[in-house]
């Protein structure tokens, strides 16, 4: 069955976390409608709230208790109402209902996904704040959905123009980071890295491992991390067959990457890998959370709540979200095979 199109509007500011579809879903659990609607009392959802998130458009919002529920028809936005946040609930405020709200939305869309009603995650930014007054311990989306999932281990992938770009280490200060990048953490980075390029549709993939030193380091010159760590580590990908080249210099590697030379790029901290996707195509970039046994594509930028509510704030990257939620979705069978089997909570 094609496609359904999805119209997405400009001034458009839009919260929650939909699932993601490329065909008409059959109503599989009743069971999951009860729990879909506990968090409202079993009240119907509410129309008049719903529509304020639609901004003028020429749209019809459908409030749904289950995903079954949902039409997947073009001029209509499918929402699973949890009726949790109230209509008059302010813009751009760190509030605890609202953090109770987005984890909601989240356990409900994990919920969906592991049950096969869906094919895939698409998360819009979260407030940590928020979800944080809320009484959730996890740090962002990511920690959530792997406690969520059962995931033994979970990493983020990049994707723009085609590239893939994977990260050594995440969320640590640059000096933390390089303390952390040792050769045994570089060479498990790789697997994971070349395990999650075969998944997404490389059959022969080609991972280039960034340097980290300037020029490579300069025989040692710079810096000697090329030569003590990574260098070593790429030998023992290769010695197993793994299709990783590198260390190549951090200032030509992601070009070569865009240029189609390799499929992917292991990068060693937040910005190297963030500031070439971002610099190259901002609204363009997606993220998706490879190690979990669910597709899960997102944004990769904050709530700004500056502009919240104001309809200055771009859809761009929310749209290339689902894009490419649209597009991974034909590797579901391949995600359960690596990540493991989808079985329903």
């Amino acid at each position: 069955m094609p496609r359904r199109p999805v119209r997405l509007g400009r001034r458009c500011r839009r919260r929650g976390h939909l699932g993601t579809r490329r065909r008409r879903l059959r109503h599989r659990d009743r069971g999951a409608a009860a729990r879909h609607r506990g968090a409202s009392g079993g009240r119907p959802p509410r129309r008049s709230a719903l529509r304020h998130a639609v901004c003028g458009l020429d749209v019809e919002v459908n409030a749904v208790g289950t995903p079954g529920e949902a039409r997947f028809e073009p001029g209509t936005i499918d929402v699973l109402d949890l009726g949790i946040a109230p209509g008059d609930l302010p813009w751009g405020t760190v509030d605890a209902v609202a953090g109770r709200s987005a984890v909601a939305a989240i356990e409900a869309a994990t919920s969906a996904a592991l049950a096969g009603e869906v094919d895939g995650i698409v998360t819009s930014p979260i407030n940590k704040e928020a979800i944080w007054a809320a009484g959730s311990r996890h740090l962002g989306h990511t920690e959530m959905l792997g406690e969520l999932t059962g995931a033994a281990h979970f990493d983020t992938m990049f994707v723009v123009r085609g590239l893939k770009i994977f990260f050594t280490t995440r969320h640590v200060s640059l000096r933390k980071a390089l303390d952390q990048i040792t050769e045994e953490r570089v060479a498990a980075s790789i697997r994971h890295a070349v395990t999650a390029l075969r998944v997404f549709g490389h059959d022969a993939p080609r991972l280039a491992v960034a340097a980290i030193n300037p020029h490579g380091g300069e025989g040692g010159h710079f810096g000697d991390e090329e030569i003590t760590v990574l260098r070593p580590a790429v030998e023992k990908a290769a010695a197993e067959g793994l299709g990783a080249v590198g260390p190549i210099p951090a200032d030509s590697v992601f070009h070569q990457g865009l240029e189609g030379r390799f499929d992917g790029v292991l990068s060693h901290f937040h910005d190297q890998g963030h500031i070439p996707a971002k610099t190259v195509d901002f609204d363009g970039t997606v993220s998706v959370t490879v190690g979990l046994p669910v597709l899960r594509t997102s944004v990769d930028h904050g709530t700004a709540f500056d502009i919240a509510g104001s309809g200055r704030a771009s859809y761009g990257t929310m749209a290339a979200a689902f894009r490419a939620a649209a597009g991974f979705s034909r590797f579901t069978d391949r995600i359960r095979a690596a990540y493991g089997t989808v079985v329903a909570p």
